[in-house]
């Protein structure tokens, strides 16, 4: 796991909620607390969509919402004069980067086996925490996943321009 303080707020928030940076992640969950807190649960219900469009999310085995699809409605909440008391986002891999990063670095776990590789954003108290995660549905001793993921993440960050310490 790493955890990184963003030291650029103004940059962040602009790759986050203007900018297309994050647009291809899954939004897992979302919470944002002004004068009252929304929260939106990013999983997908497949029945609410037609028949073409289910066969699309099944093929690309997607369960949840793009962030670039959820992204207006969290911007319109989080813009303003004052800003939030605290926000934070669940993001994960979609289902074929995760495929693809596994086969890339030759680690040997079962990509079934893997419920998720997440980067929490978390803003509270005028600091923003980006914190690396990793589900997996099996127990392992083997943390090369989890270095890979956190390694993904800093690379993410470093080619975005993205400003942090790392280690917080």
């Amino acid at each position: 796991m790493v955890a990184c303080k963003i030291t650029n707020l103004k940059n962040f928030m602009s790759h986050l909620l203007i900018g297309e940076s994050f647009d291809s992640f899954w939004l897992s969950e979302a919470s944002i607390t002004t004068g009252n807190t929304f929260t939106i649960d990013g999983t997908l219900h497949p029945e609410f969509f037609s028949e073409e469009a289910r066969e699309v999310l099944e093929r690309c085995h997607r369960t949840h919402s793009l962030w670039k699809e959820i992204k207006p409605f969290c911007y319109s909440v989080i813009r303003g004069k004052q800003t939030p008391l605290q926000f934070q986002f669940i993001f994960r891999l979609s289902y074929e980067k995760m495929h693809q990063a596994l086969a890339d670095s030759g680690i040997s776990i079962d990509p079934d086996q893997v419920n998720g590789l997440f980067l929490n954003v978390q803003y509270s108290g005028g600091q923003m925490l980006c914190t690396t995660g990793v589900s997996v549905g099996v127990f392992t001793l083997d943390k090369s996943l989890e270095r890979l993921w956190d390694q993904m993440v800093l690379r993410f960050l470093d080619e975005h321009e993205i400003d942090y310490e790392d280690g917080c």
